[in-house]
């Protein structure tokens, strides 16, 4: 038989109530704070995503799923959120709308890795995104928002976790000091280490193998490498968060993963879960609307992964309702039966009720069974005689206990109820 592709999952009927329940408090939330909507495609030129995440990284060289089209053209299945939306930003001219423009998302993405909790090759995200505006405040709105849509979920054993990488002015001579500060542990470096420690010496702090994480543990510090103005923003960002009583650690080995990151970066995790657990991860990428062509512009934004949320309200109890279901069963017994249950239930979806026809090959008994396997509160049951006098027998589930009412009354009671 055929399965799903390793590190691809159905989201069965069952599960959906989780994802219609984060997309709804996500989709409120960013409204709250004027973010708008954009979709893009599931995938892109390959060049964008080689020149906005960085050559150097994971995703580029092991991750990302890039084929040639029938039209001879390299194009990539989208790996993050970010980059496609700065293209978009840059195509529609968006730079010409009052500043700054928020926007946020939904989208599947793909990365060939290997499969984890919570983490598939295709997973999808809800993301966020700022662009034209570099003030600091921005940066604790972004961050408030993140954490704000933790807690609306039900999610509050987590801790928020900030660092400041610089950006371009303070970065070079930061770079050669880690990199001096590897090369002297070179040995004791995994072999992905060995290679980042030239190509992309940032990643080193990144890496989640036990030993590289200890030695990162005394690695130079970013934020003790910071020009005047981005120590000026990184003390205003946290000076902000503490105002918005927003709890937060420094992490000084916090990069993210990807190349286009500059000054603030940060990470939600459950407690105690460790980095591999995030659910939540953004940062600045005042550089990435140029590294694509277009004029200066800063951005911020974050990225949270649904399944990886998914797995977090489960195993922290968190009530999601249900997904609505049906009021009404159309139960039908005899000759006749079964034209007028068709056009009975047919008739309450129009008045905006919920019902769904039962097999009249079943026994009026196994079209009980099959109302109450399906949660349905009600049973209309529609039978010869109850036909010939225009009535209907409604029957409540959950006392047992039935009443005859004329058809025509009752579908004009649905009517006027709005259901």
């Amino acid at each position: 038989m055929y399965q799903a592709p390793r590190g691809t999952a159905d989201l069965l009927p069952e599960e959906q109530k989780y994802r219609r329940y984060i997309e709804s408090k996500a989709v409120a939330l960013a409204r709250s704070y004027g973010y708008g909507r954009i979709d893009s495609p599931v995938f892109e030129d390959a060049g964008l995503f080689v020149r906005s995440v960085g050559e150097g990284t994971d995703i580029v060289e092991k991750e990302m799923y890039t084929f040639e089209d029938r039209g001879g053209d390299l194009v990539t299945l989208r790996p993050e959120g970010t980059a496609p939306v700065c293209r978009a930003y840059l195509e529609h001219g968006m730079h010409n709308l009052p500043q700054p423009v928020r926007m946020y998302y939904f989208c599947p993405v793909f990365r060939y890795e290997r499969p984890q909790a919570g983490r598939f090759r295709q997973h999808h995200q809800f993301g966020v995104e700022v662009l034209g505006d570099a003030n600091p405040a921005v940066d604790a709105e972004v961050i408030e928002l993140a954490w704000r849509l933790m807690h609306s979920l039900g999610l509050t054993d987590i801790e928020l976790f900030i660092n400041s990488i610089g950006d371009g002015e303070s970065r070079p001579q930061y770079i050669e000091e880690l990199k001096s500060y590897y090369t002297q542990r070179l040995a004791a470096l995994c072999q992905d280490c060995r290679s980042r420690l030239e190509r992309n010496p940032l990643r080193l702090l990144d890496c989640k193998v036990e030993n590289c994480r200890g030695i990162g543990e005394t690695a130079p510090r970013s934020v003790d490498h910071l020009d005047p103005e981005s120590l000026d923003h990184w003390e205003k960002l946290q000076s902000y968060l503490s105002a918005m009583d927003i709890p937060y650690q420094v992490d000084h080995r916090l990069v993210r993963g990807l190349d286009y990151y500059s000054r603030t970066v940060f990470e939600i995790q459950p407690l105690d879960a460790g980095a591999q657990s995030t659910i939540c991860g953004g940062g600045r990428y005042d550089g990435l609307i140029e590294q694509l062509g277009g004029r200066p512009t800063p951005g911020i934004g974050f990225g949270s992964g649904l399944e990886r949320l998914t797995l977090n309200l489960k195993r922290s109890g968190v009530e999601v309702p249900d997904e609505p279901s049906p009021s009404y069963l159309v139960a039908n017994v005899g000759d006749d039966a079964r034209l007028h249950a068709l056009e009975l239930a047919s008739r309450i979806r129009r008045a905006g009720a919920g019902a769904i026809l039962s097999s009249g090959s079943r026994a009026l008994r196994g079209q009980m069974r099959q109302a109450n396997a399906l949660g349905i509160p009600y049973v209309l049951i529609l039978g010869d005689d109850e036909i010939s006098r225009g009535e209907v027998v409604i029957r409540d589930m959950a006392t047992s206990t039935q009443e005859t009412a004329s058809l025509t009354d009752f579908l004009r009671s649905l009517e006027s109820n709005g259901q």
